[in-house]
């Protein structure tokens, strides 16, 4: 917890290496202090196939999911620093965006819960 889950068209690691782009967002994600950064995890995961709006376009949508607790605001103001961040590195792509999912605590499990 949280995690960050990156959906793109395969085009943008033609852009930008993977690592990169889980970097920034680790990044941003660790300095809204919303987030022990150990705990942070990121991903991304590449769409061979697709399809934006009924066309073939380049996209980047962000799906963070989260532990209960946080104001709106404060996942209002990592959506939009998450988003910033990835419109200054494409620039050219049309398509970003990006939610926030909230999880609870009391349904949550991992392996050091058992």
């Amino acid at each position: 917890m949280p995690h960050f889950v990156i959906h793109c068209s395969n085009d943008i690691l033609t852009l930008k290496a993977e690592h990169e782009i889980n970097s920034e967002i680790h990044h941003i994600a660790h300095h809204s202090q919303l987030f022990e950064q150990s705990d942070i995890k990121v991903r991304v995961m590449p769409f061979n196939t697709y399809s934006v709006g009924g066309e073939t376009a380049s996209f980047i949508h962000v799906f963070a999911s989260i532990m209960q607790g946080r104001t709106i605001e404060q996942r209002s103001h990592l959506s939009q620093a998450i988003v910033a961040k990835l419109v200054a590195m494409y620039p050219e792509v049309p398509h970003i965006a990006m939610n926030v999912d909230e999880f609870e605590k009391s349904t949550y499990c991992n392996k050091a819960l058992l």
